[in-house]
């Protein structure tokens, strides 16, 4: 990642480029006005309910996870040397996004690059990057969007904000402290270095989505400017449907189209990163299938499909998208347990899919028997853990009729002013132990 080089004189003219290039930006994206094509995106998104996330770079070759490299204090010389090893012969572009579209997702979100500062595409601002630092040669971004054209999945694209091996990412944040950086650049270099790269995400790439991460890192420094607004505006510039998001566990800012939680859905903060308040915007629930993000070779405990299923249909009936995080190994293979639980999901999508995606949350709010979802006058019932016979719910729209999702048989029912009681042969969470679907038809 030398800046000595030819190449890298170039890649300098080509930052300050981007930097004269967005200077004359309006920073009026506190009064954004999403364009037209970017609300029919945001309906596209929800409509989608389901993707998936895909944790992966220079950091899987090391097998223990994508923070190795600040958790080990590993000096960001030493660690760019794992570049000349990375060869993952197994990478198949079109398996990938086959086996996420036959799950029933309807996008994917790849990290192009992660805090470790390395690049899965062929950017023109560093030659630390899967063309030009690894043996293997190949746009692993580019394989991804045509294959997502191909088959018919949105292409999202994670970006880190902050970053452990540029010495021009500064002052540092609280992370990435021990990698070596001895010698400290301008953060008007670092900017418009992201500025350079996302112009080649949104434009050269056509991201449908740009998901943001890293905030939080200076979250210790609170009047730290990070220039949201140049950014965002740079963004929807270049393309104004083009979704933008940012994990930064806050009420969303002024420009960002959809607001993400991380490990909790909405309204829920188990993992003490997602208290933050519920925005009018499109939600999205970010969750690992095991432990981490990205691979790490002892983490085998991958939830179990009964347990995803419920997530997806939870985060559904809080009007939410799930996105649903697998970290590929070194080969470029996707682990088995992951193959096994996207199949698994896969069958349960092609039976009831319909009940979680293009619909919204319903008219009852989440309940202590689980949630609800909502197609126009069809309102599906979800029955996560309910063990009687008889359900009231406090429903006083009127119903047309009620049935049984699964065998589209009538269900008993008595409806007064006070709400509507089911009357069930058996008990919903015998009949269906993952989740027994009722199917309520309003006037």
């Amino acid at each position: 990642m030398s800046k000595s080089t030819p190449r890298g004189r170039k890649a300098r003219s080509l930052l300050l480029a981007a930097a004269l290039g967005v200077s004359f930006l309006g920073h009026a994206q506190s009064n954004y006005q999403p364009s037209q094509s970017n609300l029919e995106a945001r309906k596209a998104f929800r409509d989608h309910g389901f993707g998936i996330f895909l944790h992966w770079g220079l950091y899987s070759t090391f097998a223990q996870g994508e923070w190795y490299m600040t958790v080990a204090n590993i000096n960001h010389a030493e660690y760019a040397k794992a570049a000349a090893g990375f060869y993952p012969s197994r990478f198949d572009a079109d398996a990938w996004v086959k086996a996420i579209k036959a799950s029933g997702a309807g996008y994917l979100t790849i990290t192009s690059r992660h805090h470790d500062s390395f690049s899965l595409w062929d950017t023109k601002q560093s030659d630390y990057n899967m063309v030009r630092a690894t043996p293997f040669r190949r746009d692993v971004l580019r394989e991804l969007h045509d294959a997502c054209r191909r088959h018919g999945l949105g292409f999202h694209i994670y970006y880190s904000l902050l970053d452990w091996s540029r010495e021009d990412y500064y002052p540092l944040g609280r992370t990435g402290r021990g990698t070596g950086r001895t010698k400290h650049g301008q953060w008007s270099s670092y900017d418009a270095f992201m500025k350079a790269q996302l112009t080649e995400l949104v434009r050269d790439y056509d991201a449908d989505a740009i998901w943001l991460d890293g905030e939080w890192d200076h979250d210790q420094n609170p009047s730290f400017d990070w220039g949201f607004p140049a950014l965002y505006s740079l963004i929807h510039q270049l393309k104004p449907s083009c979704l933008i998001g940012n994990n930064h566990h806050g009420t969303p800012h002024a420009g960002e189209d959809f607001q993400m939680f991380e490990r909790d859905v909405p309204g829920a903060n188990t993992a003490g990163l997602s208290g933050q308040a519920i925005s009018k915007l499109p939600l999205e629930t970010c969750q690992t299938m095991n432990g981490m993000w990205g691979y790490k070779i002892a983490d085998q405990n991958y939830k179990s499909d009964t347990t995803l299923i419920r997530l997806l249909v939870s985060t559904a009936g809080r009007d939410a998208n799930l996105l649903l995080n697998i970290g590929p190994e070194p080969s470029g293979a996707l682990p088995a347990l992951a193959l096994d639980r996207l199949s698994k999901i896969g069958a349960w999508m092609q039976r009831y899919g319909a009940t979680v995606r293009g619909v919204r949350a319903g008219l009852l709010p989440p309940q202590e028997w689980g949630v609800t979802t909502q197609r126009g006058k069809t309102l599906y019932l979800h029955i996560l853990d309910w063990s009687s016979r008889l359900l009231s719910l406090p429903l006083t729209t009127p119903v047309k009729r009620v049935l049984s999702y699964d065998t589209q048989r009538p269900i008993r029912y008595q409806q007064s002013r006070d709400g509507l009681t089911l009357s069930f042969d058996q008990a919903p969470s015998t009949a269906n132990a993952v989740d027994y679907i009722v199917q309520v038809e309003l006037r």
